[in-house]
């Protein structure tokens, strides 16, 4: 049997990341307002129960799907999530589409889940996954920090 994808962390590593897990209180987890502008094509804002605003593009969410796969290939190759894939140079780039999804349904009380226009539909992006990648100034400076 291979383990290959499977990373062992050891007892110190583990309590690390769990720590880095709890930092959030539950109110930062929890939407007020969830405004999906699907028609305009513009992106996703939510008003969360602490008061605090978030919103991303379209494009950036599609960027950072959290589904293994996608998480995988950006770990790979060191990518941050919505940090957009690099197009081989091309003779004659062909168009791509901006990424937009075709359909968006609430799963259960606890994510989002998109249905992309390039056909992927695997990734569920729970309330505590955009929280923690929210992209406004005062998050980005406490992620740098």
């Amino acid at each position: 049997m291979s383990h290959e994808g499977i990373r062992f962390v050891n007892a110190e590593e583990a309590q690390k990341e769990s720590a880095t897990e709890r930092d959030l209180p539950r109110e930062a987890t929890e939407p007020v307002k969830v405004r999906v502008h699907q028609t305009e094509g513009t992106g996703v804002e939510i008003e969360w129960r602490d008061g605090h605003r978030s919103n991303w593009t379209f494009a950036w969410l599609r960027d950072a799907c959290p589904c293994a796969t996608c998480h995988e290939e950006r770990e790979a190759t060191g990518r941050k999530p919505g940090q957009h894939k690099p197009r081989p140079a091309e003779l004659l780039p062909m168009y791509q589409a901006p990424a937009r999804p075709s359909a968006v349904s609430p799963v259960g009380r606890y994510a989002l889940k998109f249905s992309w226009n390039d056909g992927h539909e695997s990734g569920i992006y729970s309330w505590d996954y955009l929280r923690r990648v929210c992209q406004c100034e005062q998050c980005q400076r406490q992620n740098a920090g």
